[in-house]
């Protein structure tokens, strides 16, 4: 059983990262969504990324993660004592989960990982794919489309993705944020369309 383990403080108190996304892949088992969560741990271990405790996982998801994907690595932590999210984000972080898992792809049980990973990316405050340590939008939308193809699709006008799973989250509890009736009549139409830089 793989253990939890912190990385050292470097000198000046920043945490410490060797683990790359090239080198977490090197040591991955060939699994779907393996390049996704190897990139997507490589920023969180580094620093590059807004993911609370254990990537926004329960410890136990974390550890059996690691030890499916990436058993030599192990379940390094970049928090000696993680912290936990308040209830109120908790919530909303399960919220989104549970909608990415409604459209999930069905091909491993990895996407129920990186439903709840997507999720806690969502409590951030810039678009998705920085709060997640990706490097652009497009790299969020190739994993969007590998592990929730049937969300994409609904995503045929290229919204922001966190605009869009807020949106659609709304269109499916029937509880509408929006006082608009559609996009087009939005005044905030660009907050929501257009490049993400």
């Amino acid at each position: 059983m793989n253990r939890t383990h912190s990385l050292p403080p470097e000198p000046d108190g920043r945490a410490f990262a060797p683990y790359t996304c090239g080198g977490l892949l090197a040591e991955a088992t060939g699994l779907p969504n393996d390049r996704a969560l190897g990139r997507l741990v490589a920023a969180w271990l580094s620093g590059e990324s807004v993911l609370p405790a254990w990537m926004g996982l329960e410890p136990g998801e974390y550890v059996a993660m690691m030890g499916r994907h990436f058993p030599s690595v192990g379940a390094v932590t970049p928090f000696p004592e993680p912290t936990t999210l308040s209830q109120p984000l908790a919530d909303e972080q399960a919220d989104v989960a549970d909608l990415l898992l409604r459209y999930r792809r069905g091909a491993d049980r990895s996407e129920r990982w990186l439903a709840r990973i997507v999720a806690a990316g969502c409590l951030g405050r810039d678009h998705l794919w920085q709060d997640l340590g990706l490097r652009s939008r497009g790299e969020l939308t190739a994993l969007m489309e590998d592990a929730f193809p049937a969300l994409c699709a609904l995503n045929d006008r290229d919204m922001k993705w966190k605009k869009f799973l807020y949106k659609r989250l709304c269109e499916e509890t029937g509880i509408y944020t929006c006082r608009a009736p559609s996009c087009d009549a939005c005044s905030d139409f660009a907050e929501c369309f257009g490049p993400e830089e």
